[in-house]
């Protein structure tokens, strides 16, 4: 119980950096959509560039985040050296990305519709490989169990973005969508000076033996998390090249990146467990045999998603109000966005399997998988439905990720997970849902109160059912 309460913590404070920076960084989203009305496409800009930059980012890393976890919890290996290795291999792919890059802007700018505007990806490109290097020091604090300059430097940031997006775009009356990846590049500058004191203090060594086992540990991983980075972000970059309007298409994609915003509060738990739960898992594995723990852990993180998704649907009247009215009519999209998140986070838990057991090449299989689907019904069903086909793509997608890792997981690493306490959760949300949606209640505050008693009945029912829980989050 005792390293479950570590765990908590550590996600707490971390939690501190995703959800409630993730929170503060819900200002740029009412921010940018007022300034940048839905029919002007200014929004749909943000966010296919935004899809891009998170694709490279992926590439850029190429799995060593985790490789770095891996092979610094091992005990024959030099934390310290394995640390200078990993930030030198990654530091050298994103210089060359950065310098290629920049070489040939003008034709990436031109083909992917920037022609006009080549230095809204050239700063961007800057930004991704700044974010590529800082992975790895941000890696190495969660590794030393510093959370609190994590969630600093993060939460950093943030603050200064929104304080530079607010001056521009509220107080001076600005429009120009270059600002927004203008003001990224000012705060990533501020944050890689914050971090050199991780960057210094230690001799570089690239360990060419170790790298050649990180590279076959980590590479599998790079298909797993391409693959996964394109189950969030395809639909916004296949969105403009088959929707059949090319000239209505962004400002389509505007109207489904600024509702999907609203379901990201999934997309925070999930971050904020992760950072806290991958160094906890890689640690206990030195430990004789943790399973029961992980599955505690799965159906905590279950619980506390369904409590999330319920919150989000029972105050979305208030929560719209976060984007400007002319994007209400994609609001349809965040009850699926939000159980897509969910399917993904489960997913995320279930992969530990594979790595724990070093066969990572699971995960590649699973997420190409997911991925295969989700891109497929984005290419066919766009030029149908709209945005819709890619909230049901994101939902699909994510859902056969997670059934074939559980299915293959019971054969390679079985664990006992809490079936039945998970049903009964499920059962309860969605009995609490119709409850919520199926009782009209014309008055607002009326309707807020019924759905209010109806969130506080499913915290109830953890209290009651999961003691446990509170010794948990007691400290």
């Amino acid at each position: 119980m005792g390293s479950l309460k570590s765990l908590a913590k550590d996600t707490a404070i971390y939690g501190l950096s995703s959800i409630v920076g993730r929170f503060l960084n819900y200002l740029l989203v009412p921010i940018y959509t007022s300034a940048m009305s839905a029919q002007s496409g200014g929004y749909g800009v943000v966010t296919n560039v935004y899809a891009w930059v998170a694709l490279a980012l992926v590439l850029l890393t190429f799995g060593m985040e985790t490789g770095f976890f891996r092979f610094a919890n091992k005990e024959d290996e030099d934390p310290v050296r394995v640390y200078s290795t990993t930030l030198l291999s990654v530091g050298g792919v994103s210089l060359s990305f950065l310098v290629l890059g920049l070489l040939f802007l003008q034709p990436i700018a031109g083909f992917l519709g920037y022609g006009e505007h080549p230095w809204y990806l050239g700063m961007m490109m800057v930004v991704v490989a700044m974010d590529a290097i800082q992975c790895i020091p941000f890696a190495y604090l969660r590794y030393r169990k510093r959370p609190l300059k994590f969630a600093a430097l993060k939460l950093l940031f943030i603050f200064l973005n929104i304080l530079l997006n607010l001056t521009y775009y509220v107080l001076m009356g600005g429009s120009d969508v270059g600002c927004a990846f203008f003001f990224n590049l000012v705060c990533t500058s501020v944050v890689m000076l914050c971090l050199l004191p991780e960057l210094c203090g230690f001799r570089y060594v690239l360990d060419r033996a170790l790298l050649r086992r990180m590279l076959s540990y980590s590479l599998p991983l790079l298909v797993l998390g391409l693959a996964g980075i394109l189950n969030q972000v395809a639909d916004k970059i296949i969105f403009p090249f088959v929707y059949p309007d090319k000239a209505e298409a962004t400002v389509q994609l505007g109207i489904y990146g600024a509702a999907s915003k609203i379901a990201m509060v999934m997309a925070m738990l999930t971050q904020a467990f992760r950072f806290a739960y991958e160094p906890f898992v890689f640690g206990k594995s030195r430990e004789k045999d943790n399973r029961q723990m992980y599955a505690t852990a799965m159906k905590f993180f279950v619980i506390f998603t369904l409590l999330a998704y319920l919150a989000v649907m029972f105050y979305l009247d208030i929560l719209r109000y976060i984007i400007a009215p002319n994007y209400w009519p994609g609001l349809k999209v965040v009850p699926i966005v939000m159980a897509a998140e969910i399917f993904m986070g489960i997913y995320f838990n279930l992969s530990f399997w594979y790595k724990l057991i070093d066969e990572t090449r699971w995960g590649a299989y699973f997420s190409l998988a997911g991925c295969a689907v989700l891109v497929l019904m984005n290419v066919l069903l766009i030029p149908h439905y709209g945005y819709m086909a890619c909230a049901w793509a994101g939902f699909a997608g994510y859902g056969v990720a997670m059934l074939l890792s559980y299915v293959v997981g019971r054969k390679k690493y079985p664990i006992r997970y809490d079936l039945k306490g998970l049903a009964g959760y499920l059962l309860l949300a969605a009995l609490l849902c119709a409850a919520a949606f199926c009782v009209p209640v014309e008055h607002f505050w009326l309707r807020m109160a019924w759905r209010t008693l109806l969130l506080l009945l499913f915290v109830g029912y953890i209290l009651k059912r999961d003691l446990p829980l509170r010794q948990i989050l007691k400290r």
